[in-house]
């Protein structure tokens, strides 16, 4: 799974959204124009996530920038287009480690409770997080990336199969995931043996 910078949906959902505006695929100097930027450089580096991504399709960036491809298009006819929805990527545990699953579904997050960097939603199952106030049933906004603080609440992948939802404390030669459950206990594996793919930022609840 690999979700969008918010940069890079920004100028996504531009393309989609201004296609009658760009009656030949448009060039960065005619980009740059349109959305007010006074930097080529990083709007190329967007756009090269972009195309990365298969979103867009170089045509020359000197001249005749990008075009939208079939997969773009795709989004803006099923409504997924738009810079709140994030992907879905399946169930974590708060509790006993289960396989995430890949996404099949969007949900819409509000920009409060994610950050600007690529981020994915995971639907909690279990309760060893409960006294940190994550039930059940909850989805967290998940921050993809591979590192984390002591004491951050983290998404890791134990001996690449496995992933749960814990509290991580990072020794040289130990790593703990730690439930908010004083039920249950701590555990604790080599360093080896676990990957960071994300770290929490939000939270959402659902009282239906």
């Amino acid at each position: 799974m690999s979700a969008l910078t918010r940069k890079q949906q920004a100028i996504l959902d531009f393309l989609l959204d201004n296609q009658a505006q760009f009656p030949r695929p448009p060039s960065l100097n005619e980009l740059c124009q349109a959305l007010g930027l006074k930097s080529r450089g990083s709007l190329h580096l967007t756009l090269s996530g972009l195309i990365d991504a298969g979103f867009v399709e170089a045509m020359g960036l000197k001249h005749r920038g990008v075009r939208l491809t079939e997969k773009a298009l795709a989004l803006r006819e099923s409504g997924q287009h738009r810079s709140h929805a994030l992907p879905l990527v399946g169930s974590i545990a708060a509790g006993k480690p289960i396989e995430a699953i890949e996404h099949t579904e969007w949900v819409n997050v509000p920009d409060q409770i994610r950050t600007a960097q690529s981020c994915y939603v995971l639907k909690v199952k279990g309760d060893s997080m409960i006294e940190a106030g994550i039930l059940d049933g909850d989805w967290v906004i998940i921050e993809q990336r591979s590192y984390a603080d002591n004491g951050d609440i983290v998404v890791a992948l134990i001996d690449n199969q496995e992933a749960t939802l814990k509290y991580i404390e990072q020794t040289g030669d130990e790593v703990f995931l730690i439930p908010a459950n004083s039920s249950m206990e701590a555990m604790r594996f080599h360093p080896s043996q676990v990957s960071i793919q994300g770290v929490l930022v939000g939270q959402m609840r659902s009282y239906r």
